[in-house]
């Protein structure tokens, strides 16, 4: 658990790299993009900021280069905004969020699957009781 500083400064960090891709940052490359977060070191010194980009891998390689080059601009915005003794670095992340978000949909669609197959059987039994957690001595 980061401290409330720390905490602080990676939301402040997060709107002053928002805004200036949003404002100050026009490079051609550089597609639609949402910061989604940022995590600070302990000591202040290393941030790394998640991203998405809507598009497919071309446009996400074209933002990476974009937001690669525009690195130093962004720091020295973010030192002087916060007033930080020292910039913390930036490193740009795609946020792999969404990807992990639908690989579990893909998961859960697939155990839906399997157990539908499993309930459409008929003439089966349960191995032991239909209900392994009804004590059978319940009184009401």
């Amino acid at each position: 658990m980061p401290s409330p500083r720390i905490a602080k400064l990676e939301d402040q960090i997060q709107v002053v790299v928002a805004q200036m891709l949003q404002r100050r940052v026009k490079d051609p490359r550089l597609g639609f993009v949402t910061v989604t977060d940022v995590r600070l070191t302990g000591d202040a010194r290393e941030a790394t900021v998640f991203y998405t980009v809507m598009g497919d891998q071309s446009d996400l390689a074209a933002t990476a280069a974009a937001l690669e080059s525009a690195k130093g601009l962004m720091r020295s915005t973010v030192g002087k905004r916060l007033g930080l003794r020292f910039a913390p670095t930036l490193t740009f992340v795609p946020d792999a969020t969404t990807e992990a978000a639908a690989d579990m949909e893909d998961l859960l669609a697939r155990v839906r699957q399997a157990d539908e197959e499993l309930e459409s059987r008929k003439g089966t039994e349960f191995a032991g009781s239909a209900d392994p957690y009804r004590a059978d001595d319940e009184t009401e």
